[in-house]
């Protein structure tokens, strides 16, 4: 269950990317969201993984804390991510907004 210091992150998923790379914005259904692409398919769930794992690396928080809330067959997915500090939330908007290098 969510707490205060969850948030959910819309993400944009390109699976059999070349390399994998956390940045950029992609207007979707759930609004502005975070692009990440991962080399693994789009195959039983690799990709969901994938930049689940992506997401919590660029991050700097445990997978664990990394949750797939919507979105298992979609491209576009809401990811929760919990004991998410100010610095987390601000380091997302800069990946997502594209003022992190």
């Amino acid at each position: 269950m969510p707490t205060d210091d969850t948030v959910t992150v819309a993400v944009r998923v390109k699976p059999g990317a070349s390399r994998p790379r956390v940045g950029g914005c992609f207007t979707g259904p759930h609004g502005p969201a975070l692009v990440i692409a991962v080399t693994a398919p789009a195959v039983d769930g690799r990709a969901t993984e994938a930049a689940r794992r992506a997401l919590a690396g660029a991050l700097g928080v445990r997978p664990a804390a990394v949750a797939l809330r919507t979105g298992v067959a979609s491209r576009d997915k809401l990811f929760l991510v919990d004991g998410a500090t100010p610095e987390v939330t601000a380091l997302l908007r800069r990946l997502r907004d594209g003022s992190a290098g």
